[in-house]
């Protein structure tokens, strides 16, 4: 059975830029939902000095969860090459972190889509800074996980390998035993792309899911696939929502998952409206578990 995590999507500004929330507070937060683990992102302030990840580490297992997951975000299409060499630098650091922590997966992105940048060019540098990781990652018993991912947080551009054809291509080219994808379907409807069909593509090579949902707050999903000026502009019309409320589909999501022998970590990226709107998410989440891999089956 799928094992389910949270990721503090409502805390990021918090826990990451300002300081005005502690990883305690998260944990204490996080506790009473009832959940498996903690999804941390490498940014988070307390975890810069290395010397505090075996502390980070204690406080959620001493809540009875651990920490499966490590969300990074590596610019891995920086033009300039020993820009990134500080980017496979900065990779390697979080695998090590990963495995600190206890975590198994560790999340590798493509970059930036930069407007300079060529498809082909892109994936060329792309894939050599990923595999120039891999070795640090057997080393260490971290699997690097590639998100169908919109933009980091903190970054300027999308996501290099937003779009469905070029995320398919770039993990086409990467076959390692300590290499999967990091599903998260409602990034697909950013990339005006069906998760469904994204998922059909990729489906032997999940790992992990990112798990939310999103839903439209003006026209139709036919205006966001059309809507002129690109990625940058979808994210007008959707936004994070209750999981189960949203548009995804989770039956056929589970049940593709389920079909082809999915049996890891689900972690939600919830909550942004407030704890109550995540707990009713886990609520839904254990539910669906429970239907498509029954304790008993």
């Amino acid at each position: 059975m799928p094992q389910l995590a949270a990721f503090p999507k409502a805390f990021m500004q918090q826990l990451c830029k300002d300081g005005t929330m502690k990883l305690q507070e998260w944990v204490d937060l996080a506790e009473p939902l009832g959940l498996d683990g903690l999804e941390y992102y490498s940014g988070m302030l307390e975890l810069i000095d290395p010397k505090k990840w075996a502390a980070a580490r204690k406080q959620v297992e001493t809540a009875g969860m651990v920490i499966p997951m490590l969300c990074c975000s590596p610019d891995f299409s920086q033009p300039d090459p020993d820009m990134r060499k500080q980017e496979i630098e900065k990779e390697k650091n979080w695998i090590r972190m990963s495995a600190e922590l206890g975590a198994k997966y560790c999340r590798v992105l493509s970059g930036q889509q930069r407007p300079e940048l060529s498809q082909e060019a892109g994936l060329k540098i792309i894939v050599e800074n990923i595999e120039a990781c891999l070795p640090e990652a057997e080393k260490c018993g971290v699997t690097l996980i590639l998100e169908n991912h919109y933009k980091d947080d903190f970054w300027k551009y999308p996501e290099f390998a937003q779009k469905m054809d070029v995320f398919c291509e770039l993990v086409s080219r990467l076959q390692h035993p300590f290499f999967g994808v990091n599903y998260d379907p409602s990034n697909a409807f950013l990339a005006g792309d069906d998760p469904l069909e994204l998922l059909d593509r990729v489906k032997d090579r999940v790992v992990t899911m990112h798990a939310s949902d999103r839903y439209l707050l003006s026209g139709t999903l036919e205006d966001l696939r059309n809507e002129e000026g690109g990625a940058l502009g979808y994210a007008k019309r959707l936004a994070h929502g209750e999981i189960g409320k949203g548009l995804n589909d989770y039956d056929a999501i589970f049940s593709t998952l389920k079909g082809e022998g999915f049996d890891n970590w689900i972690s939600i990226e919830d909550g942004v409206d407030g704890m109550d709107q995540l707990a009713r998410s886990v609520t839904f989440l254990k539910r669906k578990i429970a239907q498509y891999w029954p304790v008993n089956a």
